[in-house]
């Protein structure tokens, strides 16, 4: 049995070279040594040296190298210091699902999504064995755009993430926002989210402003219209962070979000389709660029990110999919990009 570890700290790289040679079937490990020669040949030793006695610090940074599949395989049954180290708080500070999406067709009734059977099994065995594993030391949770939860995967989440700080959830056709918010009133350290757009946002943001009380980051991966800025105004005036990149943008919604959120310090409309809606009949215009008004008004952010070239090819894809992000029609892992580094995955 061979692992190659990678670690940062070259001594404990050294002192599992013992271990890292080829075994025997009783679990010895051979080591050269000088003990004699026999027939002008040097002898070797057989020292027992089994896998299990490895160090467990060692053992851990050898998992921290393993992807959520390899980790709950069944390496944590091999014997009770695997299953040890497969328990460390380390390996558990983030549970990364953007590697499993949903077998899934669309359909024309909500929630407009139909998930595959099998699809929905593995992903409720995942998280058996993940929150197992995990017990309860997960502060970063993150879903793949296209993976798919229901309201009893989440509620069974929810309930053994209770330190939860971080969540990465885009897709939630499948919750209803009694679910949500109820996971909400689990997560009082809750303080980033990455959502979807969605048709009804006062309950899940007032969700939030009475649950969690640390809450300052927030990414909204769809169209933001006046009623969405209206809300975040309402029940999170001290958010710290906003994201609204590829995304259908309002102007009027902008402009109150800059005018009303005081506390604001980061805001993200990087290829946004800014929408300009005039007095009727008019129709509504795509902005080519930001007018000076709004740039004196974020001129007091700390940070103010913006891209709105006709040459940037993230700006070419939110124009040709209509500020509907089609992600999946891009290289994997795309949509994880944001240009706010505590919001990136």
């Amino acid at each position: 049995m061979m692992f190659r570890a990678r670690t940062e700290q070259s001594s404990l790289l050294e002192e599992s070279q013992d271990y890292l040679c080829p075994l025997r079937l009783d679990g010895a490990v051979k080591l050269s040594g000088d003990s004699g020669k026999f027939g002008g040949m040097e002898e070797s030793t057989i020292v027992s040296r089994r896998w299990e006695d490895l160090d467990t610090d060692i053992l851990v940074k050898i998992f921290q190298c393993l992807h959520i599949y390899q980790l709950t395989s069944g390496i944590a049954h091999v014997c009770s210091s695997w299953r040890k180290a497969c328990y460390d708080p380390l390996l558990w500070k983030t549970l990364d699902l953007s590697v499993m999406r949903s077998d899934f067709i669309k359909i024309r009734l909500e929630p407009y999504v139909y998930v595959d059977a099998h699809s929905e099994r593995k992903l409720t065995r995942l998280l058996k064995t993940s929150l197992s594993l995990s017990q309860g030391n997960i502060q970063t949770l993150i879903f793949h755009f296209n993976l798919y939860v229901n309201d009893e995967q989440l509620t069974y989440t929810a309930e053994r993430c209770p330190r939860l700080q971080r969540l990465v959830m885009p897709a939630w056709n499948r919750i209803k926002n009694t679910e949500i918010c109820k996971a909400f009133r689990i997560w009082k350290d809750l303080e980033s989210l990455t959502m979807p757009s969605i048709a009804n946002p006062p309950c899940i943001m007032e969700g939030i402003a009475n649950n969690c009380k640390n809450f300052s980051e927030l990414k909204v991966m769809g169209p933001f219209d006046n009623s969405f800025a209206a809300t975040i105004i309402k029940y999170l005036p001290k958010i710290r962070v906003l994201s609204l990149r590829c995304s259908i943008l309002l102007k009027d919604a902008l402009i109150s979000i800059l005018d009303n959120l005081q506390n604001l310090e980061v805001l993200n409309i990087s290829h946004c389709l800014l929408i300009e809606i005039p007095p009727h009949p008019s129709p509504r215009k795509v902005m080519r660029e930001l007018d000076q008004s709004i740039v004196e008004k974020a001129s007091r952010l700390r940070e103010f990110v913006t891209c709105m070239k006709d040459s940037c090819i993230m700006c070419q894809h939110t124009r040709n999919d209509e500020g509907l992000m089609r992600w999946y029609k891009y290289e994997d892992g795309l949509w994880k990009v944001d240009e706010v580094s505590s919001l990136s995955l």
